[in-house]
């Protein structure tokens, strides 16, 4: 099968050697995303819900590049540097994947690589519709 590597333009992926995301057939494996606008700044400094959101909005950036949606993930991995922030960053997740229900686990962190950053999100999506690109 082809593999696809997907990029999101940060200058840090190819010292680190990763990708945002990798397709290979209908697969699609979304790198754990966080908070950042094009520019590469973080979004929503000290607001979770809103990190949640951006982060998500990133996934779904990566996912239209390999050829898939929200509608195709079916499985995310959210880490947290607050535990309490459960709740606001379960409710940005509820917006994106109500109707889709993928499975999901929460884990709390010590932290990321900056320390303004409080949600991260990793994604796994399988294209149902496998059309080969």
């Amino acid at each position: 099968m082809d593999r696809t590597n997907i990029s999101s333009g940060t200058p840090w992926e190819p010292i680190v050697g990763y990708s945002r995301a990798v397709r290979i057939g209908n697969h699609v494996c979304v790198a754990g995303t966080t908070a950042t606008d094009i520019d590469g700044k973080i979004v929503g400094a000290g607001n979770a819900y809103a990190q949640a959101v951006q982060a998500i909005k990133n996934i779904e950036s990566a996912l239209q590049k390999a050829g898939a949606s929200l509608k195709d993930v079916v499985r995310t991995r959210t880490y947290v540097t607050n535990i309490a922030d459960w709740e606001a960053v379960g409710k940005a997740h509820g917006q994106f994947f109500h109707d889709i229900r993928p499975v999901a686990t929460l884990i709390a962190v010590s932290a990321f690589v900056a320390p303004e950053m409080l949600v991260e999100i990793e994604a796994d999506a399988i294209i149902a519709d496998h059309q080969k690109e």
